[in-house]
């Protein structure tokens, strides 16, 4: 991606997040420059990756397949010094564009709608082997549980949501007409690198062009600590 589109792309998540009144914490309006003064006291931010993130998987198709993400808190399961047990995120999904089919090995979250338009969230249960399992899958959405067919797709209206249990097979697309989603994420402890099992190994990062300076660093792209 250049890097015009990726402060595009975090400029309208942040205009989202704006128009639905959620307060984002102080560190996600540090520019680049402010970075560079940074003292230890921020490394909870870089070790855990907190802050904004862009992903379109590597594939370089970021309108179809990939969305903007702020990572709010987060532990680490690497590293005793940091002894949260939990995560929370903000997703900004546009219309076209989807997260793939994957799981998590570990890591149980709820995915909710925070405002916008309606999420569709596929469901299928994973076989021993890591395949799709074709057996109804057991859902619980704020309260409610209940089945449905492997492969259906649980609509969220704003306000609603949806619990994902390890080994479950998820990916999420918006409903056709009804316009950008603001989702939030609150999880156990978030691990990119180690407990996401995509169904079609994919990548995380996107490669980035430097065609102007970049309006917010992303979470793994801060400079070390100044002293």
């Amino acid at each position: 991606m250049k890097r015009s589109e990726i402060n595009a792309a975090l400029k309208e998540m942040e205009a989202m997040v704006k128009e639905h009144r959620f307060e984002l914490p102080p560190f996600c309006d540090f520019t680049p420059e402010e970075w560079q003064n940074k003292s230890h006291e921020y490394d909870e931010i870089r070790d855990n990756m907190l802050g904004w993130d862009i992903t379109d998987y590597g594939l370089g198709k970021f309108d179809e397949v990939g969305f903007s993400l702020i990572t709010i808190r987060n532990g680490n399961l690497k590293n005793p010094k940091y002894t949260k047990t939990y995560a929370e995120k903000l997703l900004y999904i546009k219309e076209g564009q989807m997260a793939p089919m994957h799981f998590h090995w570990n890591k149980m979250e709820d995915i909710i709608n925070r405002g916008g338009g309606n999420v569709l969230i596929r469901v299928y249960n994973s076989t021993k082997d890591e395949q799709f399992a074709d057996t109804d899958v057991t859902v619980n959405c704020d309260g409610r549980e209940f089945t449905v067919p492997a492969g259906t797709q649980v609509k969220l209206k704003p306000g609603e949501s949806i619990t994902i249990y390890p080994y479950m097979y998820h990916d999420f697309e918006l409903e056709p007409g009804t316009g950008p989603v603001l989702l939030g994420e609150v999880s156990m402890c978030n691990d990119d690198n180690t407990d996401n099992r995509f169904y079609e190994p994919i990548g995380r990062f996107p490669e980035i062009e430097e065609d102007e300076p970049p309006y917010r660093l992303l979470c793994n792209e801060y400079p070390a600590a100044k002293d």
